[in-house]
């Protein structure tokens, strides 16, 4: 087995063990022989992985693994990717470190199509009917270093001293020179997004995500919601 397959098999035990089934479950790489699974009927979630190895995940959930997803959660109020998503980190962890982005229900995701995809079929011991399925798709390109999702220190070096500025706006607006200097303590400046809106995460003014403002130990931060690709990002 590759290093590689290694991480994608070690994924889905990983996640296997978040899905309440009754026992512990077998996870089977579906072979590219058997064709692309029918995903008509499944409750679809996926993710994208930002990382050391960069990766897209997918979960498919037949109609009674939902549900038993649903009675976990304590409330059929909750997505069924907010409950999910532990499960979902666990699986990304070992791929390297990184980031999961927001994980969306969609139908239906082209993962599962993807001969690139390393496609899990998750099941229960003795039964013929999958629990779940999980596809998991890397984005990694390039040498050996990539690969193992690994950087060597003399190349960290090269970028030892630049300095990169990470920075959240919540919103922006326009104001003449006047009513900028007109400001006085006490007055409200309105911005261009509704309260609730995604805040945009820039490194050196470049958007690389979108994310929601919370409070940690009475300091702000901010959690990531969606990592965007390359071609979703602006300067």
């Amino acid at each position: 087995m590759t290093y590689e397959a290694a991480r994608q098999a070690a994924a889905a035990q990983a996640l296997a063990t978040y899905l309440p089934a009754s026992g512990p479950l077998e996870c089977i790489l579906r072979p590219s022989a058997d064709g692309v699974v029918d995903t008509a009927g499944l409750t679809l979630l996926t993710g994208g992985y930002l990382g050391d190895a960069s990766a897209e995940l997918a979960l498919g959930l037949p109609p009674a693994t939902a549900g038993l997803v649903r009675q976990a959660g304590g409330s059929t109020a909750v997505p069924l990717g907010d409950i999910l998503r532990p499960g979902l980190e666990a699986a990304a962890a070992c791929l390297g470190a990184g980031v999961l982005g927001q994980v969306a229900q969609v139908d239906p995701p082209a993962l599962f199509a993807d001969p690139a995809t390393a496609v899990y079929r998750l099941s229960e011991p003795g039964s013929s009917e999958p629990f779940a399925w999980f596809a998991l798709r890397s984005r990694t390109r390039g040498g050996p270093a990539r690969a193992t999702g690994q950087l060597s220190s003399r190349k960290l070096g090269r970028i030892h001293d630049v300095e990169m500025a990470l920075s959240v706006v919540i919103g922006r607006t326009r104001m003449t020179v006047a009513e900028l200097l007109s400001l006085e303590p006490g007055d409200v400046v309105d911005l261009d997004r509704p309260a609730g809106a995604p805040a945009d995460v820039l490194l050196n003014g470049r958007l690389i995500a979108h994310g929601e403002v919370v409070v940690v130990d009475q300091e702000y931060g901010v959690r990531v919601t969606k990592i965007l690709d390359s071609a979703e990002t602006v300067d």
